[in-house]
């Protein structure tokens, strides 16, 4: 069995090794890439627009604490798409790959943001989610993945974070320490 400490330790070197990327490859410093996203934030707190939220499983726990914060805290609208009855609706009668893809066709307008959340950036439903941003005009869209550096989430955004673990729980939880540092740096713009 792993040690709490060594656990710990392995965390963090995976935050300390967090890779930000714009819509053009382009590597962005940590602290500018984050910082572009709170100010983002900011700007749609400003006007009529709102942040989508999408994952699949721990993903969408991760969604739904964001857009928890982010109503709560920071006083921005935010939605996630995790409604049981109406998720499982259209994975029935559409498919559960094309259930986001028609909730964003649904609800988004020119300029609302987009988090989207996946550890592998494979999610099929997830990238046609995203496809479906782009087309509505949403931005930024801001993706959060992991495992492999190839994946294809991680060139679809306006800003991409990279967690480089192929372990569910290390990527999850550097997802859930960057969601918590954003949603708790916008709460703190007035």
């Amino acid at each position: 069995m792993m040690p709490f400490t060594q656990y710990a330790d392995e965390l963090h070197s995976f935050l300390e090794r967090v890779v930000i990327t714009d819509i053009n490859g382009q590597t962005l410093d940590v602290n500018e890439g984050l910082a572009l996203i709170i100010t983002n934030l900011r700007k749609i707190k400003t006007t009529q627009n709102k942040v989508m939220i999408i994952g699949n499983g721990g993903s969408a726990a991760i969604a739904s604490h964001l857009q928890n914060d982010l109503c709560k805290a920071a006083q921005i609208r935010a939605m996630v798409f995790t409604e049981p009855p109406l998720l499982t609706a259209l994975s029935n009668d559409i498919s559960y790959t094309a259930a986001y893809r028609e909730l964003v066709n649904l609800w988004a307008d020119k300029e609302d943001m987009l988090f989207s959340i996946s550890s592998s950036g494979k999610s099929q439903n997830i990238i046609d989610a995203v496809h479906s941003a782009r087309h509505w005009g949403c931005s930024p869209i801001i993706t959060l993945s992991g495992f492999l550096p190839d994946n294809p989430l991680r060139s679809m955004g306006d800003i991409n974070l990279y967690v480089s673990s192929k372990e569910y729980g290390y990527v999850e939880l550097a997802h859930s320490v960057l969601t918590h540092f954003i949603s708790d740096q916008t709460s703190k713009i007035g």
